[in-house]
């Protein structure tokens, strides 16, 4: 998610699968939906409720709202979905706005659980764990994916939020042009092994080169929130890297955690992506991998136009999380002859310094339901989440807009893998979810995620060196842990 972006995670669908992408969306979707907020003094409707989340949710609203009412909410309750800009980011300070101005409308946020935490710190969201039914809180608590939970919670553990759905990135790849090219995916089981760096830089450029494809190798790398929670989270995690070491660090404590983004691992990482965008021969990059098999439109890219090459059939391969999958695994675009697997590896987690880095890494994103504490519909709030929680209306996200199920068990059932064109990758996601890695969201990340994604890009613009930038951001990071320990 979220990321969330982790993420442009507004995440809309241009000219594939059941929905038509409008170019104006976003922008007019906030717009409707702040007006839809402040009522024009009319008075609101007691059956209604409004829940701020995105343009996918939005075009969803009748099947959302089919698939509440089948899971036991009251047919006299509908749901209006407003949907927000596609950017992360703009999304957050847009809740700021509304929740500051302590307005009584949207009654509901679906917020990134990359910056949820930072309204929960201001306690700008209702504490469910003090107001939410006890057996929901529990269930949550027992039964959902605790990485997410854990972005869901204050630091006294109180819960805020109930996870939608978590977030798992893939490596989708054209299946069967790689084929084509001599190679054996399926029986190399790449599904649940994934391949290495090095292997996965060759194949790209093989089959770019014997297709004539415009691009190899399309993801996000644009200066936002996606670039430092996820893919360069990633492609750091993949070679042994991070942030704060171990990564039991990852939560903190705050200034007293090493801060290691100048290592060696680290520093590999950025030069294979340097590689892949401006080639071998150029400085800073690494040897004996594939260059030139990524445009330097990656720099500028987020989630839907790094997309949507691929969709069109412009791109070997693809980094994107599971929404995508269900557009490219449409029968109208590539059906079967789609391949996932996990993100490739630069070294296989025993050859890591730090735990819980190596191996095929997938940054965990994900995005929470909250609830607005001036809302004066708090009661019929809490029975559209409890049907929110019901396993059919969760199997119905994940079959209509390709949004996991928060629930592990739930991921693994056989419903789940009967679920149109999603269901076929349930194994492929699942081992991406095993290998989840949490971006480090503490009270201080949306500092730190800012100088992340600025240094990373100057690094990958090969605007600074790999060394430079990453001294650099070690020096920002920190100043930002040692003034806020």
């Amino acid at each position: 998610m979220v990321g969330v972006s982790e993420r442009d995670r507004g995440r809309r669908r241009d000219g594939v699968s059941r929905r038509t992408f409008v170019k104006a969306v976003g922008a007019s979707g906030t717009a409707a939906g702040l007006a839809g907020c402040t009522s024009q003094g009319k008075p609101a409707d007691p059956n209604t409720i409004k829940f701020a989340a995105d343009s996918d949710a939005a075009d969803a609203q009748g099947e959302i709202n089919d698939a509440l009412h089948n899971a036991g909410l009251s047919e006299d309750i509908h749901v209006e979905v407003l949907a927000g800009s596609s950017n992360t980011d703009v999304r957050q300070s847009q809740y700021q706005r509304w929740l500051s101005a302590n307005l009584e409308e949207p009654d509901m946020l679906l917020m990134d659980s990359g910056w949820a935490l930072t309204f929960i710190a201001r306690r700008q969201v209702l504490n469910l764990s003090e107001n939410l039914p006890q057996d929901l809180v529990k269930k949550v608590e027992n039964d959902y994916f605790q990485a997410s939970v854990q972005t869901a919670k204050s630091t006294s553990g109180d819960l805020y939020g109930v996870p939608l759905f978590p977030d798992f990135p893939t490596m989708q790849y054209r299946k069967d042009l790689v084929k084509e090219a001599g190679y054996k995916p399926d029986e190399e089981n790449w599904g649940t092994e994934s391949i290495s760096w090095k292997k996965f830089s060759e194949v790209t450029d093989k089959v770019k080169k014997q297709n004539d494809m415009q691009y190899g190798f399309t993801f996000q790398a644009d200066i936002y929130e996606g670039l430092s929670c996820c893919d360069f989270n990633e492609f750091m995690t993949s070679w042994g890297g991070a942030y704060f070491g171990s990564h039991d660090n990852l939560f903190g404590p705050i200034g007293k955690r090493p801060v290691t983004v100048a290592e060696e691992p680290v520093i590999k990482s950025i030069k294979m992506i340097r590689t892949f965008i401006h080639g071998s021969s150029a400085p800073g990059t690494l040897q004996g991998y594939k260059g030139g098999i990524s445009p330097t439109a990656v720099l500028s890219w987020s989630e839907e136009t790094s997309r949507a090459p691929f969709t069109n059939g412009h791109a070997v391969m693809h980094r994107n999380w599971p929404y995508s999958i269900v557009i490219n695994g449409a029968d109208d675009v590539f059906g079967k002859d789609l391949g996932v697997m996990p993100i490739p590896y630069g070294v296989k987690p025993g050859q890591a310094k730090y735990k819980g880095t190596g191996g095929p890494a997938a940054a965990l994103g994900g995005w929470h339901v909250t609830v607005n504490p001036n809302s004066p519909k708090r009661e019929t709030v809490f029975e559209v989440i409890r049907a929110m929680m019901q396993p059919s209306f969760k199997l119905k996200l994940f079959e209509v807009i390709g949004w996991l199920p928060p629930e592990p068990e739930l991921l693994k059932s056989k419903k789940a893998k009967e679920v149109p064109v999603i269901g076929r990758y349930v194994d492929e996601l699942r081992v991406a979810g095993q290998n989840a890695v949490p971006r480090p969201v503490t009270a201080v990340w949306p500092q730190e995620s800012g100088k992340i994604a600025q240094q990373v890009h100057a690094a990958y613009a090969n605007e600074a060196s790999p060394e430079s930038a990453m001294s650099t951001l070690k020096s920002q990071l920190t100043e930002i842990e040692n003034y806020n320990k």
